[in-house]
């Protein structure tokens, strides 16, 4: 588990983190999503003991991380500018990082090198942003460690490497109970692998929720109505996040149980009635509109 305790950072006088407490369970996804600037990056490198906070706590099981190797131990750290050394090849990265983490699997990055169709020995240097990016994953990957941290890792990548990246990290999971957390500013690509996202914004979390939650306690149902049928009442039986009309087709955004909903709605005889599913960026909008926040200033 990972626990960070009101953490604060700042850059000549220019609060880049400001206070953030946060608890990341073990064998779940975690998206860290916020706009560029929003402290992500730096909340990153404080995880990984790169920084030391101003003020507060990040400890990993328990341990400090800041300048302690057992903690460094147990997570790899994939940085949005991907470095390594000069003239390096993937088999020069490989020696290197068997080398700091004991249970780093050779057979397993050969085999994933071959898989994405990159060259053992061609220089780094030479490769493009997106295949540098598969290299930093693979050797990610292969560390074996407990956590693993990602800053902007689907960045620089084509959709099929994207869907590709997405399945090694659930397969990691699944076998081996990995704990990614991923940061990015774009709330689409955490969709389909996130458990769990936090939103980031002017150095603090404004929110922090489990998808499965936050997705049973909202609904989204388009409902075409009979032409006697009073639909201005339903703002009194339902608890309405967003109401929209096009023509006779209504669209209503509620909170509370779809069982319940769909069952005040029936009641009506709609001439149509669906369920439709909400998208993470919908149930976000919906989420931060309640404090008072508008998500698509804040979020691409």
């Amino acid at each position: 588990m990972i626990e960070a305790i009101d953490v604060s950072k700042s850059f000549d006088g220019i609060k880049a983190v400001d206070q953030i407490t946060a608890t990341i369970k073990e064998g779940n996804v975690f998206g860290l999503v916020g706009t560029n600037g929003a402290g992500k990056s730096t909340f990153l490198r404080m995880m990984s003991g790169i920084l030391k906070p101003d003020s507060g706590q990040i400890k990993l099981d328990g341990m400090e991380v800041y300048e302690n190797v057992a903690a460094k131990e147990r997570f790899y750290y994939i940085s949005d500018e991907q470095y390594f050394f000069p003239n390096a090849t993937p088999k020069d990265m490989r020696e290197f990082y068997r080398g700091i983490y004991k249970n780093f699997d050779v057979d397993r990055f050969n085999k994933l090198i071959g898989q994405f169709e990159l060259d053992l020995n061609r220089k780094i240097n030479t490769f493009s942003k997106g295949m540098k990016k598969q290299v930093s994953v693979i050797c990610g990957i292969c560390a074996n460690t407990k956590y693993l941290f990602c800053d902007e890792t689907f960045d620089g990548l084509d959709p099929v490497m994207r869907q590709a990246v997405k399945s090694i990290f659930a397969k990691e999971l699944a076998e081996r109970e990995m704990t990614p957390i991923i940061a990015s500013h774009n709330l689409r690509e955490l969709e389909d692998i996130c458990d769990r996202v936090g939103l980031l914004h002017k150095g603090g979390i404004l929110l922090s929720k489990d998808l499965y939650d936050m997705k049973c306690s909202i609904h989204k149902v388009q409902c075409v109505f009979q032409a006697d049928d009073p639909v201005d009442t339903i703002d009194q039986e339902l608890n309405l996040v967003k109401k929209e009309q096009r023509g006779s087709l209504y669209t209503f955004t509620a909170r509370g149980d779809c069982e319940e909903i769909t069952a005040i709605l029936q009641k009506r005889n709609p001439v149509f009635l669906e369920i439709l599913p909400l998208s993470l960026e919908e149930i976000f909008i919906s989420e931060t509109e309640v404090v008072g926040y508008d998500i698509k200033k804040l979020i691409v």
